[in-house]
């Protein structure tokens, strides 16, 4: 397994998961929400949002702050570009390496 591979690895493997891909795509769309208003949307318990919640923390996709007896989460989406640009990258090798394929079978 390559560096980088391994470096993305853990953002890649929070983002599998169907619960914490709601809760990254919810705190895209509708901004900074407590972890209550995140489960009036998302089909889990409180204690069970927590935990995805504490492990997108943990792989720098999210943070909070305190408010009152509430934390407020927010999306931190460094990691997704960074993510995006993995992806895009690894796309373009795939597309040469089926350009070289095409060109040998043509040939």
């Amino acid at each position: 397994m390559t560096a980088a591979v391994a470096e993305r690895a853990p953002l890649f493997d929070a983002l599998g998961d169907p619960n914490r891909l709601r809760i990254v795509t919810r705190l895209c769309e509708g901004g900074p929400c407590s972890t209550v208003q995140l489960t009036q949307v998302i089909p889990v318990t409180r204690q069970a949002a927590t935990k995805h919640l504490l492990l997108l923390e943990a792989v720098g996709l999210v943070t909070s702050d305190r408010k009152g007896r509430e934390r407020i989460w927010r999306i931190h989406p460094e990691p997704l570009v960074q993510a995006s640009d993995y992806l895009t990258a690894l796309s373009h090798r795939w597309d040469k390496a089926l350009d070289r394929l095409r060109a040998y079978v043509e040939d």
